[in-house]
């Protein structure tokens, strides 16, 4: 009988029919199909469980050192629970809310892994708050990330390329005018306050509010965030940080723009050196006192803590720990810098200083130099330093052409802020800007294929300034003193063309401090006092590159091209630059090369472009005056109590 069904099944197969369905022996009631081996499960959800094993064993501790080493698994997990609930405790409550790990859906809920202090807690503690579990879901991969945020997160899309595609909400870019710094007897001295500053200040009580708002906000969610990182690829000066957010998109933003810990790092993190408290969807009360809208952001640097209210755009929070870095590392005599940094195969390390249109990015990204950063560094006495384990690019008008390494970076893990893509391919649209023009991708460094891991390097070798000149008189490259290096570093100049729909063609200068004023926090003459005892103790030379117009500003004259930007920043790096001839330029006394290999000479020196000298001398002495008069507020600040602004920088600027 048996051998007569194999050779049915044979028959049946060289047929190819399929597979009989044959009744067992045993049942003859029961009906199986033999055709394929079948799964060790008997529900569903037991089916279920199979799918997702457990994470293999953490990486084994050595010694006893930190502050979770030598504990169990099951200590080490209560004394992590007990951290996250001290940072979400409220001024009501002696302790902090009760928290678990896992999803609020998720049969965990009643583990024995929940948290509760059993304090006595005073009468006003109690309310509906205390009487709830929130639900921890604590460093998620981009694969649970990506699945909170499609599930629960209207918005959230996933792009023809793998990236997440998310919606900022109503703000979509940073909103400057409502970040709040606590004014205290400490940051009073130390902080740079008044004209020019970023720094609006606001009260220890009127900070306590809000964090009481925030903090509440998240305690009455069934879930929240939390991302436990670091700031600085330095290991001697790196910060430990905590962000608390609300939804998904912040989760996997600061996990591509913090460095990420390995899970020996984590269980060992102990307790944060600073906090964020991402409340962004709930709105601040515009009738407490110092807000000016329903959004605020608010530093409290004596509390090592930040509170975000109404605004959803995460650029907030990368942001907001940068002003936080340029307090912490001057503490410590580290020089913190916005710049993107890169290193050449022998070493050499470049600075690259630029605001927005200048080509920071572009030139800072060199397929033959390893980039050790595209945006925040540090300078300490071993060498340089990435603050982020990330990049926060502009997207509009993306191409593969253009920038091949950030097209290619834009896949799975990849945020998208507030892009445009076709409905059905998800496919997008760079060029759109109906959502807005600040479209962002946030991507792990490691997605660059040349970058350097880990992001230090030595000390760097060259300090380049950026400029996009539409006035067209700054010369394509100067090279700067150290009094030089300094004036133009506390300038940080560039030009914007205005709008022409009236026909208008006059550029807008445009300076902020340090090349990054809105996320400075003391005053701009600290960074250039450290940068020039940095570039003077390690021989580093200060240039001033224009990637702007040559032969008349904008509307007459022509943007320099990039291929002779290029050409000079090689001669830069490879050091040919400095054995050049040079001359003097009038007005500003920039000393510039008569010849760079590669590039015209005659556009060196941007008087021999122009055909009308006397437009050249008055449009010269305009921004000579534009230069003068915007640095009249830093002419009389005193850095500390007794340390004037030498003469010797006052000096290095133009010479009426």
């Amino acid at each position: 009988m048996a051998a007569n069904g194999n050779g049915a099944a044979t028959a049946r197969k060289q047929k190819g029919l399929l597979p009989s369905i044959t009744t067992s022996d045993k049942h003859h009631d029961v009906c199986h199909d033999m055709s394929a081996p079948t799964v060790k499960a008997q529900t569903i959800d037991e089916l279920h469980s199979l799918q997702k094993k457990k994470s293999a064993p953490t990486t084994p501790i050595k010694g006893i050192q930190g502050a979770f080493a030598a504990l169990s698994e099951e200590e080490r997990s209560k004394q992590q629970l007990q951290s996250i609930s001290a940072s979400l405790a409220s001024l009501t409550r002696e302790t902090g809310p009760k928290v678990v790990r896992g999803y609020p859906a998720s049969k965990s809920q009643t583990s024995p892994r929940v948290h509760q202090q059993h304090v006595a807690e005073p009468a006003i503690s109690a309310s509906d708050s205390s009487l709830k579990f929130t639900h921890v879901l604590y460093n998620l991969s981009p694969a649970e990330l990506y699945e909170q945020a499609i599930h629960y997160e209207k918005g959230s899309f996933i792009t023809s390329t793998g990236a997440l595609a998310t919606l900022s909400g109503a703000k979509t870019g940073r909103a400057p005018r409502d970040k709040r710094v606590v004014k205290d007897d400490v940051t009073r001295e130390e902080l740079w306050w008044g004209k020019g500053s970023p720094n609006i200040e606001m009260d220890e009580h009127t900070f306590m509010v809000n964090r009481e708002r925030a903090v509440d906000y998240l305690n009455s969610l069934d879930k929240v965030f939390v991302n436990d990182q670091f700031l600085n690829w330095d290991p001697e000066n790196r910060i430990k940080v905590r962000i608390v957010s609300a939804r998904a998109y912040h989760s996997l933003f600061m996990h591509n723009m913090c460095i990420r810990p390995t899970p020996e790092e984590l269980e060992d993190f102990g307790t944060p050196d600073f906090t964020i408290y991402n409340a962004g969807q709930f709105p601040c009360n515009r009738y407490t006192h110092y807000m000016t809208s329903s959004t605020s952001i608010d530093l409290n640097l004596a509390r090592r803590e930040m509170v975000i209210l109404g605004t959803q755009y995460a650029g907030e929070m990368k942001k907001g720990l940068f002003s936080v870095m340029h307090y912490l590392m001057p503490k410590r005599q580290i020089l913190s810098l916005h710049s993107g940094c890169n290193m050449g195969k022998d070493g050499d390390v470049a600075l690259f200083f630029g605001l927005s249109g200048t080509g920071k990015t572009t030139l800072s990204t060199d397929p033959n130099r390893y980039l050790i950063g595209d945006d925040e560094h540090c300078w300490t006495e071993t060498g340089v330093s990435n603050i982020e384990g990330g990049c926060y690019a502009k997207c509009i008008d993306l191409s593969r052409e253009k920038e091949p390494d950030i097209w290619n970076a834009i896949k799975f893990g990849t945020v998208l802020e507030n892009v445009v893509f076709e409905e059905h391919t998800r496919v997008v649209d760079y060029a759109d800007k109906s959502v807005t023009e600040n479209t962002r991708a946030s991507y792990p460094i490691e997605y660059i294929p040349n970058a350097k891991i880990p992001c230090v390097g030595p000390h760097p070798k060259n300090v380049i300034l950026l400029a996009c000149d539409a006035f067209g008189v700054l010369p394509p490259v100067s090279k700067l003193n150290l009094a030089q290096t300094m004036y133009h570093f506390i300038s940080g100049y560039t030009a914007l063309v205005a709008g022409t729909e009236e026909g208008v063609k006059e550029p807008k200068a445009t300076f902020s401090a340090c090349f990054g004023a809105a996320f400075i926090m003391m005053h701009p003459t600290k960074y250039a006092a450290m940068l020039a005892e940095k570039m003077q103790k390690h021989g580093a030379t200060g240039w001033l590159v224009n990637t702007g117009w040559s032969g008349g500003s904008y509307g007459s004259g022509s943007r320099i091209k990039l291929a002779y930007t290029r050409k000079i920043i090689d001669a830069i790096h490879s050091g040919s630059l400095l054995k050049a001839e040079y001359k003097k330029t009038e007005v500003f006394g920039l000393e510039i090369p008569t010849e760079v290999e590669g590039v015209p000479s005659e556009i060196l020196d941007p008087v021999n472009t122009w055909s009308n000298k006397l437009g050249y001398e008055d449009t010269l002495m305009k921004l000579a005056g534009l230069f003068r008069n915007n640095f009249e507020i830093f002419t009389d600040h005193k850095i500390g109590k007794d340390n004037e602004l030498t003469e010797e920088i006052l000096a290095a600027g133009p010479n009426f």
